[in-house]
């Protein structure tokens, strides 16, 4: 459970796998996991991790209240290069050079942008039940650029051209 907009939003990983973002993860989406103990973290940029361990019991039940205090050692670039994201499902979690950024919904559509520092970026897109998407991109500053694509869901396999 998240207060805010900012832990509502942040990512969730369980022993050290991404499982989705705090605010689908309940009702029909809670985590399930197998007793003993576990490592939960949540991610969010500008945001320190917010990490706790849980004891599972068996048939237990348990409610993670989340608080995520702001990094005062992120320093955003002062020259970018944007990313617009269009990528399906857009629930996906974005990764750049290997760190959380958000999710794709955040960087889609008009006035929404993902802006970074010039130069290599290797951008990751991921949600559970389907194929990680990967791209490097070398960007200028103030080169806009598009990512579109969507996810294959693992185990699908993909059409063959004859």
């Amino acid at each position: 459970v998240g207060a805010t907009k900012v832990e509502k939003t942040s990512g969730v990983w369980v022993d050290g796998q991404y499982v989705g973002y705090l605010k689908e993860l309940k009702g029909s989406k809670k985590i399930l996991l197998l007793p003993g103990e576990h490592e939960i973290v949540v991610r969010q940029a500008g945001y320190q991790d917010f990490t706790q361990k849980v004891g599972v019991q068996p048939g237990g039940k348990q409610v993670i209240r989340v608080t995520l205090a702001k990094d005062l050692r992120m320093q955003l670039p002062t020259i970018t290069a944007e990313i617009k994201l269009s990528v399906v499902p857009d629930r996906a979690a974005v990764f750049v050079d290997g760190l959380f950024v958000g999710h794709v919904a955040e960087f889609g559509g008009v006035g929404r942008a993902l802006l970074v520092a010039p130069g290599k970026r290797k951008i990751t897109i991921s949600l559970p039940g389907y194929q990680t998407f990967e791209t490097e991109i070398n960007l200028v500053a103030n080169q806009k650029f598009q990512v579109k694509t969507e996810l294959i869901k693992s185990g699908s396999t993909q059409p063959t051209s004859p």
